[in-house]
């Protein structure tokens, strides 16, 4: 990396709260304890490549207005591998340790499959050389099925064979590329694996298809040695109507009915589990339940607008529940914190990527200490656990081991003389909550 293209940007340091600083850190401090891992180790940020290093800023009523001097906005591996070296150089001052990528972000569509595929390979080697110069990782590498034309009903759903096996094979070099970089993780996310109209749409082959894509990347990958985790996204519509892995509870009942369940976990965003009409707290609750929370895409979306708006998040009391939720479940292996968001068209300077990051990371830096917190402090948590307390013991206890059926329980029913259950104290947990936020 000879060239800087953030020349006026230092390393972004942590300066503490009362910084007026909008280059520093706030909150987040990288070598901080928080309980028993460093800050940077429970968050685990990544710097998605397709919206920090190549998002022109465009929208559904005007082109893009984003300035980037690293991008010529060519399809040549040249132009791929300066956008590489922007990549590496703005994650290293933000301190950041992982970056995500789809294949088309990294590397040109050229004139076919071989053409493409060898383009990737050059500018996966550029990235290799990066890794090792730099010490930043590659959090999980994924393919773009679609984008281009070819993919404008389906890849692995698509009613072509001949599609389905070009995405098969775009599949094979993405992973064939993510392996060679030490990725963590493969993310799949079905773009336009769903449908426009039921009219045209044989549902279950379209699913039985997608399924025997992701059995032969599972065979692919024991064949390489490949060790990271696979991931599917969830999102319910837009491109399509009406997606396939509509929430994460379609996506689990996918993955049990095809037998899949054992090699795969959820990446979960939150501007899709608002457009699927529930919270980020919901979705990653359901998958967490199931041991099936992989990675998350930290952005946010607004609730005024129908499309996926992929702001950065910066609402203390969402990243706080992310946060209670990840923490409760251990904490992150494989997956992490990957910044699938993107400035707004209006704010178009190279700077403007650097304020948005270090707000998204101050804001899940607040999330975790809070989070924590309440953790610690108990109150929140016993107030759950003694609300199930009938469960722990007697014809509860019974109920939960399976030990009785509806004769038992209604012999117990007789003997009642009164039923009756304790208030929820939403409101009182509500105050608690914020009491810690405030």
């Amino acid at each position: 990396m000879s060239q800087e293209y953030f020349p006026h940007i230092k390393k972004i340091a942590f300066e503490g709260p009362r910084t007026k600083n909008p280059l520093a850190f706030r909150h987040y401090n990288a070598e901080e304890v928080v309980g028993q891992r460093k800050m940077k180790d429970h968050l685990r940020f990544g710097v998605a490549y397709w919206h920090a290093m190549k998002n022109s800023l465009a929208d559904p009523f005007g082109a893009g207005t984003a300035i980037r001097p690293w991008d010529d906005r060519s399809n040549s591996v040249e132009n791929a591998c300066r956008v590489a070296d922007a990549c590496f150089e703005f994650t290293g001052k933000l301190g950041i340790e992982y970056y995500c990528f789809h294949d088309r972000d990294v590397a040109p569509e050229l004139g076919g499959l071989q053409a493409n595929n060898d383009a990737l390979q050059a500018v996966a080697d550029h990235l290799g050389g990066l890794q090792k110069q730099t010490g930043i990782k590659l959090l999980w590498g994924t393919a773009c099925l679609f984008a281009h034309p070819r993919y404008n009903q389906g890849a692995g759903t698509s009613p072509s064979a001949d599609v389905f096996a070009y995405a098969a094979a775009q599949v094979k070099k993405a992973m064939d590329v993510t392996h060679q970089l030490g990725g963590l993780g493969y993310t799949f996310w079905g773009g336009r694996e769903g449908y426009a109209t039921l009219l045209n749409t044989n549902m279950k082959r379209e699913l039985d298809h997608l399924a025997a894509l992701l059995h032969m990347a599972v065979d692919y990958k024991k064949k390489i040695g490949f060790t990271g985790q696979f991931y599917i996204e969830p999102k319910p519509r837009e491109p399509s109507t009406h997606q396939y892995d509509s929430d994460a509870a379609a996506c689990l009942n996918f993955l049990r009915e095809y037998n899949l369940l054992d090699h795969f976990k959820l990446n979960i965003e939150t501007n899709h589990a608002t457009l699927a009409g529930h919270t980020v707290q919901h979705e990653l609750t359901v998958a967490a339940g199931a041991g099936a929370l992989g990675s998350i895409d930290a952005n946010a979306g607004d609730e005024l607008i129908g499309w996926d708006t992929d702001q950065f998040p910066t609402n203390i009391y969402m990243t706080t529940q992310i946060m209670l939720v990840l923490l409760k479940t251990g904490g992150f292996t494989t997956g992490g914190l990957n910044f699938d968001a993107k400035v707004r068209r209006e704010s178009f300077e190279p700077e403007d990527l650097f304020h948005a990051h270090i707000g998204g990371m101050d804001a899940f830096a607040r999330g975790l200490k809070i989070a924590h917190q309440i953790i610690e402090d108990g109150r929140m948590e016993g107030f759950v656990k003694q609300r199930y307390a009938s469960f722990d013991s007697g014809i509860g206890q019974k109920i939960e081991q399976g030990q009785v059926g509806f004769a038992e329980l209604e012999a117990h029913a007789l003997g009642l003389s009164d039923v009756q259950t304790g208030s929820g104290r939403q409101e009182m947990l509500e105050n608690l909550l914020n009491d810690f936020i405030a």
